[in-house]
């Protein structure tokens, strides 16, 4: 419960707060949240609050005087805003149409160009959604020292550079909108497929990035084509979420998904979505992520699947943005309609160490392909290596399953074989 909020508020606390002091003090702001939701921690347990958000809002404003009292000791020049006009403009600022106008210049101002493309991705999931640098690197693929040098680096930038904390207007604002795009790409990603060892699924960093979303597409000067994409591809896979694991937290793949547990408010909000993002007829890749997604929402039996369809935005995709795991998702669809020379001369350009933490889903849709050639000891051997770099435990214990599910098939015809000589 309270990481839930914790999720949900830091980047609001730390966007106000900002506004307030400036970003020079942004260290010391993210302190303050901290000392916050420690207090929280704390005084919980004694006795939960009726309405937790309102607690910690109070807590955010009453820590604000604290920080002044930190700086003051610090030598800054610090205006007394206990009283009168800026105590009232103070408050204003945590009325929910400002907190949202300050959150979005937080978005632009954690994707400034002056900070490197890896540093703005750091910076944001650390200080819009309070990503922890250790669930940083896991969303990034990368060791977590090297987060913990990113934000460094970040926080000197903006402090050298005299960065500004506002929504960039004209060009800038078209350029900037890509790497916020990024951003919350990245976090959708994470909660709908976690790199994380013990858990898959994060339903409230879905939850957090496509709030974030619609927060951009809400106002006028930040909505464009590939945000609509970007929300309409998340609210298609969001509306699977229910039915990628079991109670027993075992994962279901898609073959044997229950389709009634998609939920179909959540699609048609993503049609909504994608019709506004093709009026312009410009397509980025969100837009050919959506199709594909939306194909396998089409479809009434994973059976009935067009398969054909979805190899063409994969092919469009491909040609905007050549990557490895596009690559190895074209393959995965040639096994499907069972195009297997052509599986095999994507296999061959596809190096396994490219994919990194998921490396093991190249050597699962290996196995696939062994399979469908009845090569079963090299299908064994892919699993095997799958099982030697996959890190979260459902997705070790799907292989492990898959595995001796073979194993067993091998040793019955073995037996079937003996029996009938």
């Amino acid at each position: 419960m309270l990481d839930h909020l914790f999720r949900h508020h830091y980047g609001k606390m730390v966007s106000v707060l900002i506004r307030i002091f400036g970003l020079r003090h942004l260290e010391t702001i993210e302190d303050a949240i901290q000392d916050t939701f420690i207090k929280a921690m704390s005084a919980w347990r004694v006795q939960k609050p009726d309405n937790p958000e309102a607690w910690l809002t109070a807590a955010a404003k009453n820590r604000v005087l604290d920080i002044f009292r930190k700086l003051k000791a610090e030598k800054q020049r610090i205006p007394n805003v206990t009283t009168g006009t800026q105590a009232i403009a103070i408050n204003d600022l945590f009325l929910d149409t400002e907190i949202e106008d300050s959150v979005l210049r937080m978005i632009f101002t954690a994707c400034h160009p002056k900070l490197s493309a890896t540093d703005r991705i750091a910076f944001a999931l650390k200080t819009i959604s309070g990503f922890t640098t250790k669930e940083i690197a896991s969303a990034v693929l990368t060791k977590e020292d090297t987060i913990k040098k990113r934000l460094s680096r970040a926080r000197k930038v903006i402090s050298r550079e005299n960065i500004t904390f506002e929504i960039p207007l004209g060009e800038e604002l078209v350029e900037r909108l890509d790497s916020v795009h990024e951003v919350l790409y990245l976090i959708f990603n994470e909660g709908f497929h976690s790199n994380r060892t013990d858990i898959l699924v994060r339903k409230e960093l879905c939850g957090e990035a496509m709030r974030l979303c619609k927060m951009v597409l809400k106002n006028k000067n930040t909505r464009n084509d590939d945000g609509y994409a970007l929300f309409a591809l998340m609210c298609f896979h969001a509306a699977r979420l229910d039915s990628k694991m079991n109670d027993k937290g075992e994962i279901i793949d898609l073959p044997n998904q229950d389709r009634s547990l998609w939920y179909f408010p959540l699609i048609r909000l993503g049609n909504e979505a994608m019709n506004q993002a093709v009026i312009n007829n410009c397509f980025s890749h969100y837009h050919y992520e959506a199709s594909i997604a939306a194909e396998h929402l089409k479809a009434p039996s994973f059976e009935t699947t067009n398969w054909r369809s979805i190899l063409k935005w994969y092919r469009q995709m491909y040609q905007l943005r050549p990557d490895p795991m596009t690559a190895l998702n074209m393959a995965l669809v040639h096994l499907q309609l069972g195009e297997l020379q052509a599986a095999e001369a994507l296999f061959r350009k596809i190096e396994p160490a490219s994919l990194e933490q998921r490396s093991y889903l190249y050597y699962g849709t290996m196995a696939e392909y062994y399979l469908m050639r009845n090569e079963i000891k090299q299908a064994l051997s892919c699993l095997e290596l799958a099982l030697g770099t996959v890190k979260n435990e459902s997705e070790k214990q799907y292989l492990f399953q898959k595995k001796e599910k073979i194993k067993q098939q091998l040793n019955d015809g073995g037996k079937a074989r003996s029996e009938g000589s």
